[in-house]
């Protein structure tokens, strides 16, 4: 963990507003999730923060990568550019997956010459993938239940269970072979049996499948969902884990390949932002400071991501429930209109907040005239 003393360096040396990346989280969370899922392929969802020195490390390490946009995918084709032409090729198909289920006719296009994995959920898929990436390989997302996710994903995608069948029927029929199939329990689930339940729905899928004659399946992609450690509330991994494999050995034998898309589990935990008070004010009787970096910018999963940052001073002293504004001159500006912090803090004062890796640089805008924290990454 970085500790108060290297981040009031890093401020001092690179001024604030601060992203700070540490690296040896992203190695450990990379390592814990391969320990306790030993039989899971991880494909960092890069949507989560495609930062590229956070894919090459997660790339180094083992991972693979859910992309949803050709900028995406060419920031990890960047990463694996210098691979022999055959390997790259081979490395593509095996380790990229382009799991947005919705995809512009140029996409695929483009995405063609790569022979990709890509998710489809409708028949309107169908005919755009055989048209415009007729070299694809198909899954198939699920619609299952998110039940207790902090960001419910179920309504805006998945092919409900009843049709999941005839769509990979349909999709042979016109020449594309489904490899498998996906689904998303939600993101940041806290509610495991979310999991239990879409294993079990998955295994019922490929059993119907192959009774109608489609005996072509050989992966499952388990989605993401997998909750990041925020606070105390969240059960620790393992226990999931332990969830998850159980039912996969019992439903899937060892042929079949398990993928998963962790992109929030992967990077949270390794982003810390510090900022600089450059404000301070009483209105109606609360105390208010005003920082350099807000919902605009590293603090942008407030509003997109349904997330609470926690700020932490570096200075001690008497605390009162301050509220915390960001530097925009829009109302909707806020961090917090409770957080507890001293109140002896002055203009020039660092504050910072961990656990802000996932869905926040990656939102951030010049909104106002206000550009985007400076990033740093560490690597001990």
């Amino acid at each position: 963990m970085i500790s108060p003393e290297l981040l009031q360096q890093l401020a001092e040396t690179h001024g604030t507003p601060l992203f700070v990346i540490d690296h040896d989280e992203l190695r450990a969370n990379y390592s814990t999730f391969k320990k306790h899922l030993p039989r899971v392929q991880a494909y960092y969802a890069v949507k989560a923060n495609p930062d590229p020195a956070i894919v090459k490390t997660l790339f180094v390490a083992g991972a693979s990568f859910d992309v949803a946009s050709m900028p995406e995918f060419m920031t990890v084709h960047e990463i694996i550019k210098d691979m022999p032409d055959k390997e790259r090729q081979e490395w593509i198909w095996d380790k990229v997956i382009y799991a947005n289920p919705i995809k512009a006719n140029e996409t695929l296009i483009e995405l063609d010459m790569y022979k990709p994995l890509v998710t489809f959920d409708n028949h309107e898929e169908i005919a755009k993938i055989k048209q415009y990436a007729p070299h694809s390989g198909l899954v198939l997302r699920l619609k299952v239940t998110n039940t207790g996710a902090m960001v419910e994903l179920s309504s805006k995608f998945g092919a409900s269970p009843g049709e999941a069948v005839d769509l990979i029927l349909e999709a042979e029929k016109e020449g594309l072979t489904v490899e498998g199939l996906s689904f998303h329990v939600g993101s940041q689930t806290t509610n495991f049996e979310n999991f239990v339940q879409a294993i079990n729905l998955a295994a019922q899928i490929f059993k119907e499948a192959r009774e109608r004659g489609y005996d072509k399946m050989n992966l499952l992609d388990i989605g993401g969902g997998f909750p990041a450690p925020y606070d105390n509330s969240v059960k620790p991994f393992s226990q999931l884990a332990r969830k998850i494999n159980a039912e996969l050995d019992r439903l899937f034998p060892p042929e079949i390949e398990i993928l998963a898309e962790p992109g929030r589990f992967m990077v949270a935990t390794a982003g810390i932002a510090v900022s600089k008070i450059i404000g301070k004010a009483v209105r109606d009787g609360k105390l208010c400071y005003y920082i350099d970096d807000g919902v605009y910018h590293t603090f942008s999963g407030i509003i997109f991501d349904h997330c609470k940052y926690h700020l932490e001073s570096f200075k001690d002293g008497p605390t009162k429930i301050c509220t915390v504004f960001g530097p925009t001159c829009d109302a909707l500006d806020v961090i917090s209109m409770a957080e507890e912090l001293p109140s002896n803090l002055e203009r020039g004062d660092l504050l910072y907040s961990r656990n802000i890796g996932a869905y926040s640089g990656a939102s951030s805008t010049y909104f106002n005239g206000f550009p985007p924290a400076k990033t740093v990454h560490i690597n001990r």
